[in-house]
């Protein structure tokens, strides 16, 4: 691509009030990037651009576009035009695929199967631990985990890839300069260290809005094979995801929960819709395996007992869904001290995690 195609290209990103499909209207009338930049003002007749579209198209701002060169002039940093070759071949089919991708890392990655994971901000304990056992499993499998770096299951499922030595993909909901939430600053570095990519088709400095994350949603979902949702409300920015990935024909697959759950509701709607329900691994390689061609190299750990009898006997009356410790003292006849020693000894030794509300659910 010459310097000034990618000028153009930077610069019809920035065009206010004009979304994908319609850059991608003005790129077929006109034949090229270059010349949508080209055309005298009554040529654009038809394609519904306001005014101060219009005005751009005359008088692009080119210190924005020079301010975008130099961010792409900085190491690891670089973009991917609709029209490029490298441009992810899923990505593309998608019925308004962004016209321009900004990356930091190694943007071939993208061209790799992916498996989305996604869920909720505020998941428990469990639903964290779900997302990042997933999504070890998957990446040795030989899938690349794809989410939104948001906080909660997001986040879990992309540490779930780096602890398997694999490399993952965060796309953002805004400038591929800014990471948000902040606090994600440094698992947004450990992505790019370990051979993964971040990822977002907005320019440089466009800030967090509430508009920017459920259109990077489609994007999530885009990229992949399929979503997996870990947990989510009914009113989930995942249902967004899920359900986009459905109209873009991907897979979709969900971890059901207890009827009770505020946080499985999402998920136990999606099922209702169509869904795969999830309960293992192979639930969902053999789903996308005539799709990709995967076979199931998840490393098939045994479950080691507890070495103490006490919490073996507590352990045995614990449910996957909340139990309390009242519960526990009436089933077990303990103490309610013995008991909190021991759920102790269970949690640190990964049979159970801590549930909202004070109670204990067992996760393996």
């Amino acid at each position: 691509m010459t310097e000034e195609a990618l000028r153009c290209w930077l610069a019809l990103v920035r065009l206010p009030g004009v979304g994908p499909r319609r850059a991608v209207s003005l790129l077929e009338r006109f034949g090229s990037v270059c010349a949508v930049f080209a055309q005298p003002r009554d040529s654009y007749g038809g394609l519904r651009l306001s005014g101060e579209a219009l005005d751009r198209l005359m008088r692009p701002r080119w210190e924005e576009v020079e301010a975008d060169l130099a961010w792409l002039s900085q190491p690891g940093h670089g973009c991917l035009t609709l029209h490029d070759r490298e441009y992810p071949a899923l990505l593309r089919e998608i019925a308004d695929p962004p016209v321009l991708l900004f990356t930091r890392g190694d943007a071939t990655v993208l061209r790799r199967k992916q498996i989305a994971i996604v869920g909720s901000r505020n998941p428990t304990a469990m639903g964290e631990r779900t997302a990042r056992r997933f999504a070890a499993a998957l990446s040795r499998a030989g899938l690349v985990v794809t989410s939104g770096l948001a906080a909660g299951i997001d986040a879990a499922g992309h540490e779930g890839a780096l602890e398997a030595g694999s490399a993952t993909v965060a796309v953002f909901g805004c400038g591929p300069d800014r990471v948000y939430p902040s606090r994600h600053q440094r698992l947004a570095d450990a992505i790019v260290g370990s051979g993964g990519v971040l990822v977002s088709e907005a320019p440089p400095g466009t800030p967090p809005s509430r508009e920017g994350f459920p259109r990077r949603n489609r994007i999530i979902s885009g990229l992949s094979l399929g979503v997996l949702v870990v947990e989510a409300a009914l009113q989930s920015g995942s249902l967004i995801t899920a359900r986009q990935a459905m109209e873009q024909g991907r897979e979709v697959f969900a971890i059901p929960g207890s009827i009770f759950d505020p946080l499985a509701r999402g998920c136990n709607a999606l099922i209702r819709e169509g869904a795969k329900l999830v309960e293992s691994v192979p639930d969902i390689l053999e789903e996308l395996g005539a799709l990709a061609g995967f076979v199931d190299r998840q490393e098939r750990l045994p479950v080691v007992p507890p070495a103490d009898a006490e919490a073996a006997r507590i352990l045995a009356h614990i449910a996957y869904a909340p139990t309390s410790v009242d519960t526990l003292v009436a089933a077990t006849g303990y103490t309610a001290n013995l008991i909190a020693s021991k759920l102790v000894l269970l949690e640190m030794e990964g049979h159970v995690a801590a549930a909202p509300g004070g109670g204990y659910c067992r996760i393996k």
